[in-house]
């Protein structure tokens, strides 16, 4: 086994039954993706991009093909082992997913909680680390009501970091910012792939996130495209 591959995507298909018609999401598709890379997926709505997030992260199963993270067979994996998988992956949605009535410092601490795995003598000290690695500090007890869409997302990556995860997968995480912010993201996505010993997957419309990335994917119906 190449211990220098993060993803190993083989042969992979996804298919959705959508008013009794299939819907091929994903067509075959071959992919492996290096430890300490920074890969951005482009490609139109209905591309496969999102979906593809979706099986590498262990939230849906492929139709057919395998799908091997971080060394393990997804597929061979009973559910308390996908389970303890999926708790060492950073996940960044375009939606932020923060909880309303909690602080940043509640959301980042959510994490933690969810992840399970980190002593609780080290949660204060970590999440107070990451929300100064994204410039939130002085924000660690407002709600995310009280900021802006830019700062949620921070709070979001500051979640994701808490649990040091080896691979992160970023759904359009710069989707609804302006181009300042969007720019500012990646700039710390990328920083934090080059010093913090990460892997990132991203999906993304973003035109601007490939001057970031070490690779560029580009999805068209479901398959890589060519040429």
């Amino acid at each position: 086994m190449d211990t220098t591959i993060a993803i190993d995507l083989a042969g992979v298909e996804r298919t959705f039954m959508l008013h009794g018609r299939a819907i091929r999401a994903l067509r075959g598709l071959n992919m492996q993706i290096r430890r300490g890379a920074f890969v951005v997926l482009m490609g139109p709505s209905g591309s496969g991009k999102t979906t593809l997030l979706n099986l590498v992260g262990g939230l849906d199963q492929p139709t057919a093909g395998s799908i091997t993270v971080e060394g393990q067979r997804l597929n061979t994996l009973n559910g308390t082992a996908l389970a303890a998988l999926r708790r060492q992956i950073g996940f960044i949605f375009q939606s932020f997913a923060l909880i309303p009535t909690a602080s940043a410092y509640e959301n980042v601490e959510l994490g933690l909680r969810l992840a399970a795995n980190v002593p609780r003598r080290e949660w204060d000290g970590r999440i107070r680390r990451c929300l100064s690695a994204v410039g939130l500090t002085a924000w660690a007890e407002h709600r995310p009501y009280e900021m802006s869409g830019g700062q949620q997302q921070r709070v979001a990556i500051a979640r994701a970091l808490a649990i040091r995860p080896r691979l992160i997968l970023a759904d359009e995480p710069t989707g609804d910012l302006d181009s300042k912010t969007g720019e500012h993201i990646l700039t710390l996505l990328r920083a934090l792939v080059d010093h913090e010993d990460m892997t990132l997957l991203m999906a993304t419309h973003d035109p601007a996130a490939a001057a970031f990335a070490t690779h560029v994917y580009h999805l068209q119906d479901g398959a890589l495209a060519t040429g």
